[in-house]
């Protein structure tokens, strides 16, 4: 890897700063892993310009505790810690804590550099030194207390999360697992919380877990949808399958549980400028439908997968937030479009008044397309420009499909992809719930609605 100035290092974080470009994209384009790239983030934030200033110096004693001792408190990561401290590498922070484990705070003496000396040791200096058992005592004592510290804290982490604070049950549970390794009165004293309150918390520690059933429950849900589902949709799951719970109790346990749902990502732009006619924002995110075929959103993403790029046309009806059809393809040309849009009409009755509703891309701006929607008496709609907002529908999909899909399972090559994709957008239709849908897919939803009219 190439060496960087400190401005250059500036000049790249700066760039990501701005907003306009992710980490990722510019850690490559200057020929960096993308990970140190995130480092020097990191440290910019914590220092300023000065992060990236080199330092010529050695860690005392006193430095490598001060260090150690805030990664456990504060929890924080190797990375973020080494940014805090201008540590150049994290890996110095990580060979301080297996030192530490292994040897105690002996392990974190410097050594003094060079080769040893030959002369033998003056036995007027040993036996000077050999009485003062006090200091060795302190030492030892020090060492206990800062590996109790350090276990302490790996256990809190454990425990918690940003988004939480720790309770006293946090505390009490930690120091009932440490408490054949350290003195119970100094685990308390370090935890902050009264003896009589650990007594009474440990009590409820050895009875048996009433939510047992419930947690192995919504341990098989999340399993089932391999990690899909957030608690909202396991809370409907579970009402499903005749167990009715609060919402705020699911979300509990899963956090006890260390169950969390996907996150999403950005998507494909299609926008390049006036390629045709822009029409109004009729929609004008009434995203309600009553009815089947009333309103249809689309759009296209894409997809990066084995050097390639993959773009994909799906058509979703707002009514219960299904997908009516898709096409994919190796490039987004026109008729990757025209082709999803014969294929959704198919499904149109005549009695079906239609509004198609899309952003401004340039598919959709072209004369081909708009005279398909005008021959069959269709109301085409469009986003403001550069408004993510007036789609957000078809923008929610691409984000569940991108993070409970594309980024969650392993391809062999574009076809096995290709073979997933239709698997999944089966299941999306068919078996994922959701909740304003009363608990039902999207299917299921349509179907006993068509049965109750």
């Amino acid at each position: 890897m190439a060496k960087f100035t400190e401005q250059e290092k500036v000049n790249a974080v700066k760039r990501y700063l701005n907003g306009i470009e992710g980490h990722k994209a510019i850690a490559k384009s200057i020929g960096v892993a993308h990970g140190v790239f995130h480092r020097w983030i990191q440290q910019y934030q914590y220092n300023g310009e000065n992060a990236f200033k080199k330092r010529y110096t050695t860690y005392s004693l006193d430095d490598k505790l001060k260090v150690l001792t805030y990664m456990n408190e504060h929890g924080t990561s190797l990375s973020e810690t080494a940014a805090i401290f201008k540590i150049q590498s994290p890996s110095t922070i990580n060979r301080w804590k297996r030192l530490f484990d292994t040897q105690g705070v002996d392990g974190l003496i410097p050594r003094e550099k060079g080769r040893s000396s030959m002369k033998k040791e003056n036995p007027k200096v040993s036996e000077i030194k050999e009485p003062v058992t006090g200091s060795i005592e302190a030492l030892q004592a020090e060492n206990e207390r800062l590996r109790m510290e350090l276990a302490y804290g790996k256990k809190v982490e454990c425990l918690s999360s940003e988004q939480r604070k720790i309770t006293k049950q946090d505390k009490a549970k930690v120091v009932y697992e440490l408490r054949q390794e350290f003195p119970v009165k100094s685990l308390l004293k370090l935890a902050g919380i009264p003896r009589s309150t650990y007594y009474h918390l440990t009590k409820q520690l050895e009875r048996p877990d009433k939510d047992a059933e419930l947690k192995t429950a919504i341990k098989d849900i999340f399993h089932e949808h391999k990690g899909r589902y957030g608690y909202r949709r396991i809370r409907a799951e579970l009402a499903n399958r005749g167990l009715h719970v609060n919402h705020k109790k699911v979300y509990r346990l899963m956090r006890e549980l260390g169950l969390k749902c996907l996150v999403r990502i950005k998507k494909y732009r299609s926008y390049k400028g006036e390629a045709g006619k822009v029409a109004e924002n009729v929609l004008n995110r009434n995203f309600k439908a009553s009815k089947p075929n009333e309103k249809w959103v689309t759009d296209i993403t894409e997809f990066k997968l084995f050097g390639e790029k993959l773009y994909l046309s799906p058509m979703l009806d707002l009514y219960n937030g299904e997908i009516l059809t898709y096409t994919i393809g190796s490039r987004p040309t026109y008729s990757l479009v025209s082709s999803m849009l014969n294929k959704a009409l198919r499904k149109m009755r005549k009695e079906d008044t239609l509004l198609i509703h899309s952003d401004q891309g340039w598919h959709y701006q072209m004369k081909k397309y708009r005279l398909a929607l005008k021959k069959k008496d269709i109301t085409q709609s469009m986003s403001r420009k550069g408004n993510c907002y007036d789609n957000a529908v078809i923008e929610n999909f691409f984000g569940i499909l991108k993070s409970e899909f594309l980024f969650y399972q392993d391809f062999k090559n574009v076809e096995h992809f290709k073979e997933e994709l239709r698997k999944y957008i089966h299941y999306y239709n068919h078996k994922r719930i959701k909740t304003k849908l009363k608990g039902k897919s999207p299917v299921q939803y349509r179907t006993l609605a068509q049965q109750v009219a």
